[in-house]
């Protein structure tokens, strides 16, 4: 079976890892009929070996309008990677931007864990972007690792800090120019804080 078997098999296994209920794969099979149909066909295929879990798919400019209008319905997505960063994004988009977005790339023997948008090099120094999406990478790593309870109570200090709102970065205030934001270091040490409470 195509190399492809083996993220939708990784999809399966996180979704009963993380005790989630349905994998949906999105593709563009009804256009890129080689390319895309073979990713169907594969996800198709797999998705027989694991019927404890629901499947279904979505053509990818349908996913992205019902991740908009219907988050809910859906739970863990497989994509093919040009796809994947279009929907990440558009994720991001609609949880307040790519700050906030964790990213894992994982393989059998090794895993990296870095913020969506990359490391930022022009905002180095600067002490005013939102570290989210850097720790919540660290979530991931961390759950990858087996270290839960950590993992948890890092995410759970993150959204508390978020939920306050009065020492978060420009980007999570209401305004871009709020003179109460902080900057990046002052958002982790209240995470810390929070963490240690």
């Amino acid at each position: 079976m195509p190399e492809w078997s083996r993220i939708v098999e990784a999809a399966f296994d996180y979704a009963r890892e993380y005790g989630r209920s349905k994998v949906t794969a999105a593709h563009k099979a009804n256009i890129m009929k080689h390319t895309d149909g073979l990713f169907l066909e594969v996800a198709r295929k797999v998705a027989e070996e694991h019927d404890d879990i629901d499947f279904d798919d979505r053509i990818i400019d349908n996913l992205c309008n019902q991740l908009v209008s219907r988050p809910e319905e859906y739970d863990v997505i497989v994509l093919p990677n040009l796809y994947g960063d279009i929907v990440s994004d558009l994720g991001a988009g609609m949880i307040g931007g790519l700050g906030l977005a964790p990213g894992a790339n994982i393989g059998d023997d090794y895993a990296v864990f870095e913020a969506v948008h990359g490391s930022a090099p022009k905002y180095k120094g600067q002490n005013k972007v939102n570290p989210t999406a850097l720790m919540l990478s660290g979530v991931l790593m961390l759950h990858h690792l087996g270290e839960h309870e950590a993992a948890d109570g890092m995410e759970n200090a993150i959204a508390a800090v978020i939920k306050k709102g009065d020492k978060v970065t420009y980007d999570l205030k209401p305004t871009r120019d709020d003179p109460s934001a902080v900057g990046t270091s002052e958002f982790a040490d209240a995470v810390i804080e929070e963490m240690n409470a």
